[in-house]
């Protein structure tokens, strides 16, 4: 009976661990990626592909692997926040809004759109002296 104490208690600490991990990085990368955002990239049919177009084309798919990569981390640190501290909702937000895939705009629009994600994402735009998203 010991040894499942134990390993309980291990579990504890390691999602522990992880809680706080998520938190803190959280609150260093998600400013980071707010204040990137031009505050029309939801008004305009435009969207932000060719940023890569002049790098060397293994180059190009490795950055855009690895922004995908970024995107997914951040998708699944702000899923374990809706359950651990951490700002869950909006983190899950910049994740998508790394990612690529089919759909991604209407999912973006929609999810920025809920009130309390938009106002938090202009209130830290606001701290970086950037003007606010603007939404249709």
């Amino acid at each position: 009976m010991l040894g499942i104490e134990q390993l309980n208690s291990e579990w504890l600490v390691i999602l522990g661990g992880v809680s706080v991990a998520t938190f803190i990085l959280t609150l260093l990368i998600v400013p980071l990626v707010v204040v990137r955002i031009p505050a029309d990239y939801f008004q305009t049919n435009k969207r932000h592909t060719d940023q890569w177009m002049g790098v060397h084309p293994i180059l190009r798919y490795l950055l855009i692997v690895l922004k995908n990569i970024c995107g997914l981390v951040l998708l699944c640190m702000g899923i374990l926040m809706l359950v651990l501290p951490g700002q869950g909702l909006l983190t899950m937000v910049f994740g998508i809004a790394l990612m690529d895939f089919p759909g991604k705009f209407t999912l973006e629009r929609r999810l920025v759109s809920y009130p309390k994600v938009l106002d938090s994402i202009n209130w830290i735009r606001k701290k970086a002296n950037r003007q606010p998203l603007l939404i249709n």
